[in-house]
């Protein structure tokens, strides 16, 4: 993060003295203009000290939560309301450059207004906002028997973030009123350490799937963001991390594979460790996962970061018919509407929410059902997804 900082102040700051000139249009009050400067100084110095907190603490992830809150809260409604001050700029290049229209300005800060509050209802209410996304997916060869098979899929929970238990029940109510046959959890069930899941043991415990519930890893599920007394508790947090997947019901699989049966036809459930791009760890291994997987069976692959599918999956010797993933929480700020997609995250994940397909190869991002850093979600709200596999 330190090394990002420079880049987030020059742009930040950039912005910033761009939408002042629509202040300046509309205030005339010197305090207020300096206050306008004096809350940018103050947020950004406490973005600065919170990279020196001791890395990992309880302390600096409460003051980076806060703090980004606060900087998305006033600085995405002034970047998104530039776009009107430039389209008058663009008239002004043609008229000599006269002072600005005052309804102009006036338009500009009632278009950050506006925005102002859908911020702020993501950032207090937006962390427990969940959406059930479905899809239905078709495959010639997919077993008669498997025609409509139901899969709910969620990831992301962090349960070290969650601090209001009837948001997260609505949540978890929304995933067993779905009825579908499966349930599957697709890593980081918490930020760092295994006790954060002692107090929702009972709630996800009580998630129910006929045909069973399955998990993997994801990157935060090995700790390996905080720093530890000896290489001892650290492997001790994982051990321990691995028997709560167990006490709420999920089996964990650590690159293997079960065969899901309906009479006699079967598709492969696979799943790995977490595989990530760049510097995350490449803990995850398809080909040991797949060793003693026939060739011409279904497959349905479970795997944290999206990452690997370009990277591994679609390179596999095996056919894996569909990948689920998670990781990315869609940068938990962006915009969905109409069909538009769009969010900071798709300049580092090619595949970053929704449905993918390659040659017959498919890929589901799911948005997660959690929150890290950010308490909160704008926009990219909490994902429940239901994904419908059909026979052609």
């Amino acid at each position: 993060m330190a090394k990002r900082i420079p880049l987030i102040i020059l742009l930040w700051l950039g912005a910033d003295l761009y939408f002042y000139q629509a202040v300046q249009t509309l205030v005339n009050s010197g305090v207020l203009l300096w206050c306008y400067w004096l809350i940018d100084l103050l947020l950004m110095s406490g973005i600065i000290a919170a990279v020196f907190v001791r890395r990992g603490i309880r302390m600096q992830q409460n003051l980076i939560a806060w703090l980004i809150g606060l900087m998305l809260l006033a600085f995405v409604p002034r970047l998104f309301s530039l776009p009107v001050l430039m389209l008058e700029d663009i008239t002004r290049l043609f008229r000599g450059f006269p002072p600005r229209a005052v309804w102009v300005s006036e338009l500009t800060l009632g278009t950050a207004a506006v925005l102002f509050f859908f911020v702020l209802f993501g950032i207090t209410r937006g962390r427990h906002f969940y959406r059930v996304r479905r899809e239905t997916i078709y495959f010639p060869d997919l077993p008669e028997a498997f025609d409509g098979f139901t899969i709910t899929q969620i990831t992301d929970v962090h349960s070290g973030s969650f601090t209001n238990a009837a948001g997260v029940q609505k949540g978890l109510g929304l995933v067993n009123a779905q009825h579908s046959d499966v349930i599957l959890f697709t890593g980081d069930l918490v930020n760092n350490l295994a006790s954060e899941m002692d107090r929702w043991i009972p709630a996800f415990a009580g998630l129910k799937a006929p045909m069973g519930k399955f998990s993997v890893l994801g990157n935060h599920d090995y700790g390996d963001y905080i720093q530890w007394e000896t290489p001892e508790a650290k492997h001790a947090n994982l051990a321990r991390l691995k028997r709560v997947h167990a006490e709420i019901g999920f089996r964990l699989l650590l690159d293997e594979a079960i065969t899901l049966k309906k009479g006699v036809q079967s598709i492969t459930l696979l799943g790995v460790e977490n595989w990530g791009k760049g510097g995350f760890h490449k803990y995850g291994d398809l080909n040991k996962a797949t060793e003693r997987v026939p060739d011409d069976a279904f497959k349905i692959l479970m795997s944290h970061d999206p990452s690997h599918w370009e990277g591994v999956t679609l390179e596999h010797h095996q056919h894996i018919h569909l990948t689920l993933s998670g990781h990315t929480h869609g940068m938990q700020l962006g915009i969905e509407l109409f069909g538009f997609k769009w969010s900071p995250i798709k300049y580092m994940y090619k595949q970053w929410a929704g449905l993918y397909r390659h040659e017959g190869r498919f890929l589901y991002v799911n948005r997660g059902f959690g929150f890290l850093g950010l308490k909160g979600r704008i926009g990219m709200w909490p994902e429940v997804a239901v994904i419908t596999l059909k026979r052609k």
